[in-house]
């Protein structure tokens, strides 16, 4: 099973939608501890504030749960928008501290005008390299 991690932001149900849609078939939006160690793969989506999102997952108990089934059961995860910055240390955008999953702090792109818009909206294609979380 794929669990979407349901911390209160975003929109888990089209991302539920787009994995049935490349052919997961089994997809779960859920915010249960068992149900997120019995998971074999994790998605952490999010839209919004670095700190709110941070604080929404202290607040629902699920920081301890997700470092259980990602460093210790290494259970593969996909962080999507805000979820993928709760991946690392650190943002530029506020004080809390992120789950320090990966090395790295999140900072602000520098402003480039119309070439490069800031922040990037839309979807993008993506090609998956390997199939192993849809069978």
């Amino acid at each position: 099973m794929i669990a979407i991690v349901d911390y209160g932001v975003g929109n888990l149900g089209s991302v539920a939608n787009m994995f049935r849609k490349v052919g997961a078939k089994d997809v779960t939006i859920t915010s249960d501890p068992a149900a997120l160690r019995s998971a074999r793969g994790l998605v952490l989506p999010g839209v919004g504030h670095f700190d709110s999102g941070v604080r929404h997952l202290r607040e629902r108990n699920l920081i301890e749960v997700l470092n259980d089934c990602v460093l210790e059961r290494r259970t593969p995860v996909l962080g999507i928008c805000l979820g993928m910055q709760l991946l690392a240390r650190r943002s530029e955008e506020g004080s809390e501290p992120g789950l320090g999953w990966i090395a790295a702090d999140v900072v602000r792109f520098p402003d480039r005008g119309a070439e490069l818009p800031v922040p990037h909206m839309g979807w993008n294609e993506v090609t998956p390299v390997d199939k192993v979380l849809f069978s």
